[in-house]
């Protein structure tokens, strides 16, 4: 079933399902988000959206992956959704140059704190055009997670950044490692996991350009923000990385057979199709109706 229609409010209308993918360099990119089964019987919309995104060309370019999941008992979910991964991206494409330049030279701590200042905006700019919206500004909000990929193949570093439930996976040798960072306790101020469970106060000030993004009045709209969610990893030949919301996470953690179908699929001599892909992220999972967003990146591997 179609979600109700508003002729004054076209703009709110979401398709059931979108679909992305390139190659860039030597990666592979795939990327979709679909409706949910539940959505689709009770005539809700997609509140997952799903944003790709290239800065530069060549070897200078940054690939930025974006997805979102609004408050499903919210009206307007879907449309924080797509808000938050407007706002990130175009944050992000802002500072891309000494993004790049930190990633080239693995400064892991100018890039933990510059992002997460970038999240922590994004989050009060939706909670402002809450405000503005005469919305409720707890329910106007959406979780976030992005994949950062430098196209120049000496580049090895691929960086998840995010607030929010989901999933970070990856498929090396066959099997599939869960890299999704631990969720540190919230706190009244911006909190920076590192993965291991460790965290602390984002600085007031850091080498990096990003981290001197000037504090917006607008972060400070709510007493509370969700701990912000950070990883580097380094690829290697073959491996597939996933970024996916809860509705593909839940399943791949807690059903061995999904899992290993999955991973059987993506273990191929080549990349999924874009039709393929689109197969891959509807596999049927018993008790899981929710919306799905898969983003997929696939690393050469040795000999091709």
């Amino acid at each position: 079933m179609l979600p109700a229609a508003d002729p004054d409010r076209l703009h709110a209308l979401t398709p059931d399902t979108v679909l992305d993918g390139a190659h860039h360099g030597p990666l592979t990119v795939r990327a979709v988000s679909t409706r949910g089964d539940r959505a689709r019987h009770q005539g809700q919309p997609r509140y997952d959206a799903l944003l790709t995104a290239r800065f530069g060309s060549g070897d200078s370019a940054l690939l930025l992956l974006v997805l979102a999941t609004g408050a499903s008992r919210h009206a307007e979910g879907h449309l924080a959704a797509r808000e938050a991964c407007e706002e990130i991206t175009a944050a992000v494409g802002r500072s891309r140059h000494r993004l790049s330049e930190d990633l080239r030279r693995e400064r892991r701590a100018s890039l933990k704190s510059g992002l997460g200042r970038l999240t922590a905006r994004t989050l009060g700019r939706l909670r402002a055009s809450a405000v503005d919206q005469g919305l409720d500004p707890t329910q106007y909000t959406a979780v976030l997670r992005c994949l950062v990929l430098p196209a120049d193949p000496r580049c090895r570093i691929r960086l998840f950044f995010g607030v929010g439930a989901g999933g970070l996976f990856r498929l090396r040798g066959g099997q599939w490692q869960d890299l999704e960072p631990v969720h540190p306790p919230a706190r009244p101020a911006m909190v920076i996991g590192d993965g291991n469970g460790s965290g602390g106060a984002l600085p007031s000030s850091a080498a990096s350009a990003l981290a001197r993004v000037p504090v917006d009045p607008q972060d400070l709209l709510a007493p509370r923000t969700p701990p912000f969610l950070f990883r580097t990893s380094v690829a290697e030949p073959g491996d597939a990385l996933m970024l996916c919301s809860e509705g593909m996470a839940e399943p791949l953690r807690t059903q061995e057979a999904f899992g290993e179908e999955l991973g059987t699929r993506w273990n191929a001599a080549a990349p999924p199709n874009l039709t393929e892909f689109l197969g891959d992220a509807q596999l049927p999972s018993k008790g899981h109706t929710e919306d799905r967003t898969v983003i997929g990146v696939w690393e050469p591997a040795v000999g091709r």
